[in-house]
C-alpha cells in the first residue's frame, strides 16, 4: 500500500501589522479576446473604452495600457490588454468588469515583486481561464515594478495617505461591538 503525503497547510497569518504592510496594493486585469474573431475583438476594445469613459468621469481609477496586444505577448496566448488598478478601486472594477465582460475571458493578479508567482498561484479567472506561458516571466525581481507613480495610489500611496494601524484596530472594535447582539455575525476569537 502506497502513503500518500499531504502537505502541511501553513496557519493563516492574522498578525494585523504584518497583513497592512504585505497587502498586495496594485493589480492587473487582463482581458482576452480571440484574434481571429472579429465579434470578440471588437467587443474587447468596446469594453476597454468603456473602462476610460467611466475612469474620466470618477467612477474608479483604472488605467488601461495604452498598447493592445494584437499577437501573444510576454505569457499571454492571445490577443489581450491590462488594465492596471490600485487596491482602493479593486472592488469597482472587479465588479464592473464581472458584469460587464460578456464571454471574455479575464486573469486577474496582484502585482508584486514576484511576478511568476502572481500569474500562477495568486490568479484568478472570470471566465474561461486560458494557458498562460509561465516562462516568460522572471520568478523574483528586487523591487515591485512600480506603475504610475504620479497618481500616489497603490505602491506609491504617500505614508501620511495610509490608515495608521491604531486607527484600524479603532475601526474593527467598532465593527465587533455592532456586531456582538446579531446571532448571525461569528464573533472574533478572544485571546
Amino acid at each position: 500500500m502506497t502513503q500518500i503525503t499531504l502537505p502541511i497547510t501553513p496557519r493563516p497569518q492574522d498578525d494585523l501589522e504584518t497583513v497592512v504592510e504585505t497587502r498586495t496594493r496594485e493589480w492587473h486585469f487582463h482581458i482576452y479576446f480571440l484574434l481571429q474573431s472579429p465579434d470578440e475583438t471588437a467587443a474587447a476594445l468596446a469594453l476597454r473604452d468603456a473602462v476610460l469613459r467611466l475612469r474620466r468621469d470618477g467612477a474608479f481609477v483604472a488605467v488601461p495600457l495604452n498598447r493592445v496586444n494584437k499577437y501573444p505577448i510576454g505569457p499571454h496566448p492571445a490577443g489581450s490588454y491590462e488594465i492596471w488598478v490600485p487596491d482602493s478601486s479593486f472592488s469597482e472594477v472587479f465588479f464592473y468588469l464581472a458584469s460587464n465582460r460578456g464571454n471574455l475571458s479575464v486573469l486577474v493578479h496582484p502585482l508584486t515583486s514576484q511576478q511568476r508567482r502572481d500569474h500562477e498561484h495568486r490568479n484568478g479567472w472570470m471566465g474561461t481561464p486560458w494557458p498562460i506561458y509561465l516562462d516568460a516571466l522572471p520568478r523574483e525581481s528586487d523591487e515591485v515594478p512600480l506603475q504610475y507613480p504620479e497618481l500616489r495610489l497603490g505602491w506609491s500611496t504617500a505614508p501620511e495617505d495610509e490608515i495608521p494601524l491604531e486607527e484600524r484596530r479603532r475601526r474593527g472594535a467598532k465593527v465587533e461591538e455592532l456586531l456582538a447582539e446579531d446571532p448571525e455575525a461569528a464573533p472574533a476569537p478572544v485571546e
